[in-house]
């Protein structure tokens, strides 16, 4: 079966950090392109972060440069978010997602992934 399965969100200070994990089963996450994804209350659902497995590419929305990370463990078959420096404007229910076959470097858009996770809610609040 496969699956998606996140931890890692939670209540963080402003200024704090969190990492978020997002354990992958029933495939391996190696091939794949792998991105992170977040929904504000009221808002659309934006890219976060992404990584090509077509060319290595990697892609981080403009609000979250120099803030966030994203990296895979293919041993754990684990992909993570690495998150410092976080905001107000960061709280949202974080999302993992896998392109199994990607057919374009671009792992931009949401329509091109195949399986997401549950979802974890990260809420920043002094």
């Amino acid at each position: 079966q496969v699956q998606l399965v996140e931890s890692g969100g939670g209540l963080v200070q402003p200024g704090g950090s969190l990492r978020l994990s997002c354990a992958a089963s029933g495939f391996t996450l190696d091939d794949s392109t792998i991105g992170w994804f977040r929904q504000a209350p009221g808002k659309e659902r934006e890219g976060v972060a992404c990584i090509s497995s077509v060319d290595g590419s990697t892609y981080y929305a403009d609000s979250v440069k120099g803030r966030f990370t994203i990296s895979r463990d293919n041993v754990k078959n684990t992909m993570y978010l690495q998150m410092n420096s976080l905001k107000f404007e960061d709280t949202a229910v974080y999302y993992c997602a896998t392109d199994r076959i990607p057919l374009s470097s671009d792992c931009r858009p949401a329509y091109e992934y195949d399986y997401w996770g549950q979802g974890t809610q990260v809420t920043v609040s002094s």
